[in-house]
């Protein structure tokens, strides 16, 4: 019988405990708001017109 931690057939359980892990620690690290303070000037500067159709595209789906 296979380890319960390697079951990925509904998906990879212990890259979602890393996730959540590391979620958790940049939550706590205080970098948040510096973070979306760069995503805004990101989304304010040169890169910015990818970045809105990149985010369009995702959301409807085309992502390849």
């Amino acid at each position: 019988m296979a380890d319960k931690d390697q079951i990925q057939g509904e998906g990879n359980y212990e890259a979602a405990r890393r996730y959540r892990k590391e979620q958790e620690e940049f939550a706590k690290s205080g970098k948040v708001e510096q973070k979306a303070h760069e995503a805004e000037d990101a989304l304010d500067g040169p890169e910015g017109a990818e970045l809105e159709r990149a985010r369009r595209e995702t959301g409807e789906g085309k992502t390849h």
